[in-house]
């Protein structure tokens, strides 16, 4: 960015911080075999027990949203007091914030290996950019869709006619039943698939490519979910061959609610503005009828109406910066030591069944969900919190039809995205995630690992009761 030299000193500086702090505890690292954990907001954060005293917060509810970056942190912070409006004003600290804004789309389309002529459009989510690109769909258009996905991708293709897919058990089935689904489609109408990069229930890795190879063999597009991968594995929208891709900060450690959505420009051009409004439009003008003539931007900016969150933007920026340059074979490494660790104590729990579409040796990213014969999810979750400063998470995980299958109940059986009405005790139709990430220390797995065969063996220490419908330490 081109900015004042006291604005990209302090960036500079945060950086070098940055990178002092992750050599500091690689050099301290118990396993020297993997890299460090990157430096995250919150990491010494203390909570209460519910039995009495405190403990360093075990954060393992990275699928929802992961913790920001210090880099992330220190980057927007070098910025804030140079925060100004974007595209809209004459004044230096507008110019400055509209250059930084405009050099985070290039950073993003690096990040993601975007093909020459690709647009950048920033949104408010991963939902969000779905929707955004179900409005543009031309007339007539097809979609095909997994059950498995999660509802930003399940849901958004309201305008469309949709068919939805079931389950896969490999890989090889996922692209079979795509080529069956599409070759019965009309050849010669618009048509869409849209998949999940990484399970947000399962982690397990999609094969996309293959996916995006049959799409376009016949004759449809691609748009790749990318919420769950783009944290933990590189994304290039060229060598997975993939027309769009949606993401979300939150979950690349940047917060401040911004997402991010990348592809072929043609659909986005020739649809209407997502929203209507200044910054959308190039040019406005009375009619002598009394109306309204309206030219809108074919660039980015026609999907991207009012003032946009400018460090939301630039702390995505920054994220795709921080991954990059800590280097994701380091990255991919090191959660997979982590998996390992999480994956092979569960194995020694008899009680504990965690949930797979395709097998234990599916390659996976650091997610994974599970039930507790004998438990309450929410009953088990509550305790890990309550009794051990470990945060999960559990329910349906926003992705029904998918939860309902793996833990063999009726796909169609109600549900809400946080725990049902069930006491502790009784079995609930929902499940238990651990996800983690680049900022996990080992001790946070370790003492999760540890929790569960506790609480398999001793049970909870303490009372539960249902409120709201949640499971709560009953303080009364």
């Amino acid at each position: 960015m081109s900015a004042r030299p006291d604005v990209a000193t302090a960036t500079t500086v945060a950086a070098a911080e940055t990178v002092a702090a992750v050599e500091t505890v690689t050099a301290e690292s118990a396993d020297p075999c993997c890299a460090a954990p990157l430096p995250v907001l919150g990491r010494d954060v203390t909570v209460p027990l519910v039995t009495g005293g405190e403990v360093t917060y075990a954060a393992l509810d990275y699928a929802a949203s992961a913790p920001a970056l210090q880099r992330v942190w220190d980057d927007v912070a070098a910025y804030a007091p140079y925060y100004g409006s974007v595209h809209r004003g004459a004044g230096y600290l507008s110019q400055l914030s509209t250059d930084l804004f405009e050099n985070s789309r290039v950073t993003v389309a690096e990040f993601l290996d975007c093909r020459p002529g690709d647009q950048v459009v920033f949104t408010r989510s991963t939902t969000d950019s779905l929707n955004l690109l179900a409005a543009t769909l031309p007339a007539g258009c097809e979609v095909f869709v997994f059950e498995t996905e999660h509802h930003a991708s399940l849901l958004p293709w309201r305008d469309a006619r949709v068919t939805y897919l079931n389950a896969p058990r490999t890989p090889e089935q996922a692209v079979a039943t795509l080529e069956h689904a599409l070759a019965d489609r009309d050849p010669y109408g618009p048509a869409l698939v849209c998949v999940t990069g990484a399970s947000n229930v399962t982690g397990e890795l999609w094969p996309v490519k293959e996916l995006a190879a049959a799409a376009h063999a016949h004759g449809a597009r691609i748009v790749l979910d990318a919420a769950q991968l783009a944290p933990h594995h590189p994304v290039s929208v060229q060598e997975l061959d993939v027309d769009w891709i949606a993401f979300s900060g939150h979950k690349l450690y940047a917060p401040f609610g911004s997402g991010v959505l990348a592809g072929r420009a043609d659909w986005l051009q020739d649809s209407e503005p997502y929203l209507a409004g200044g910054g959308a439009s190039r040019k406005v003008a009375r009619r002598a009828d009394g109306g309204v003539d309206v030219e809108w931007h074919t660039t980015a900016a026609r999907h991207e109406a009012g003032s946009p969150n400018v460090i939301g933007v630039y702390a995505i920026a920054s994220a795709c910066k921080a991954l990059t340059e800590a280097g994701f074979d380091s990255l991919v490494e090191r959660e997979r030591h982590l998996i390992a660790k999480v994956r092979e104590g569960l194995a020694e729990v008899p009680e504990v069944r965690v949930l797979s579409l395709f097998g234990d040796d599916a390659p996976r990213v650091g997610v994974i969900s599970f039930v507790v014969e004998g438990w309450n999810s929410s009953h088990f979750a509550a305790a890990l919190s309550a009794e051990y400063g470990i945060g999960v998470r559990d329910g349906l995980f926003c992705a029904h039809p998918l939860v309902r299958t793996l833990l063999g109940s009726d796909p169609q059986d109600p549900g809400e995205c946080g725990a049902p009405e069930a006491a502790p005790g009784e079995r609930s139709l929902n499940a238990i995630r651990v996800s983690f990430g680049a900022g996990t220390p080992d001790e946070h797995v370790e003492r999760f690992v540890g929790a569960v065969k506790e609480l398999v063996r001793d049970g909870a220490q303490w009372k539960y009761r249902t409120e709201d419908g949640r499971c709560v330490p009953d303080r009364g």
